[in-house]
């Protein structure tokens, strides 16, 4: 008798109908009635009734038997048949393509090409592919995705030591992946005080990377990044340390000449050295920056002031 399925998304093999208007039956002749196709004699004999017609099984299996989507063989009267869908399968032909497991009376998915395949393999070949195994992650495996990427979590490894990066911590470089580790010393670059990898952050003096910690002022230790600071030779000094500790005085206010705010230029004579603001003639007040002058018992005058004296 013919079978038919139910369509859904998954059908399940036990949701049969009873035959449609397109069934037959099958059964012993106990009157006269000849087979419909070659008039032979049915009576006593196995026959087949199909759409009000009687036919002999030979008849039957040749002219009016279904032929099985599989195995291309038509579907007997003795075979019994499942429909799904217009196709048609002998019940041991009806199989999942990817594991070959009978499929009668279980869920499957009809895919490409009429192959029928069994909810496991269905969920395995739709499963993504791990970009390191490639092999597919099927639900409840532990995955790692980047950027549109997946990978089962121990397949994610450092491109260098090829340890587990799993869910930690990584750099990408183009399709390579590394480990924090691998990355300071293969790519970080080296601080110019402490010879350590700087992994984020740092600064840069004068062509040299730094870590911003290791960037300090060499008197009261204070963090210089961002800040005003004084190079003395390889020693770095804040503003305040600066003017305190190193800073020349200015023969002329006494005060520490800086080189920042006002009177950034500085005049220079002898041991001592003036603001150049402060560089100016004893008795007139001139200024004298850039421009002749007299030094008379260690007083400094214009040219013409000594004249007077």
């Amino acid at each position: 008798m013919m079978k038919y399925l139910m369509p859904s998304s998954f059908q399940r093999g036990q949701d049969l109908l009873p035959p449609g208007p397109g069934s037959y039956t099958v059964g012993t002749m106990s009157e006269r009635f000849d087979c419909y196709y070659c008039r032979d004699p049915l009576q006593g004999k196995k026959y087949v009734q199909k759409e009000g017609r009687h036919c002999c099984v030979k008849c039957f299996d040749k002219i009016c038997a279904n032929t099985c989507i599989e195995c291309k063989k038509p579907i007997g009267a003795d075979s019994k048949e499942l429909h799904f869908k217009n196709r048609y399968w002998h019940d041991t032909c009806f199989r999942c393509f990817k594991c070959y497991t009978s499929l009668v009376n279980e869920p499957f998915m009809l895919r490409e090409n009429n192959k029928v395949w069994c909810s496991n393999c269905t969920a395995t070949e739709d499963a993504p592919r791990c970009k390191g195994c490639f092999k597919p992650i099927i639900a409840g495996d532990q995955n790692v995705e980047y950027k549109k990427m997946v990978w089962h979590k121990d397949c994610f490894t450092c491109s260098q030591c090829k340890q587990v990066i799993g869910s930690g911590s990584f750099f990408p470089k183009g399709d390579d992946f590394y480990c924090v580790s691998c990355h300071e010393h293969k790519f970080a670059k080296t601080c110019a005080k402490c010879k350590n990898p700087i992994t984020s952050g740092g600064l840069t003096y004068q062509e040299q990377p730094w870590h911003s910690e290791c960037f300090i002022c060499s008197n009261c230790k204070k963090q210089l990044g961002g800040k005003r600071f004084t190079a003395v030779e390889d020693q770095f000094y804040c503003v305040e340390c600066y003017k305190e500790c190193v800073a020349k005085k200015c023969a002329g206010c006494k005060n520490p000449i800086t080189g920042f705010g006002r009177g950034t230029s500085v005049v220079n004579y002898e041991d001592e050295s003036w603001h150049d603001y402060c560089f100016k003639c004893t008795k007139c007040a001139r200024g004298l920056a850039n421009k002749r002058f007299v030094c008379h018992n260690g007083k400094i005058y214009c040219a013409e002031c000594p004249k007077r004296l």
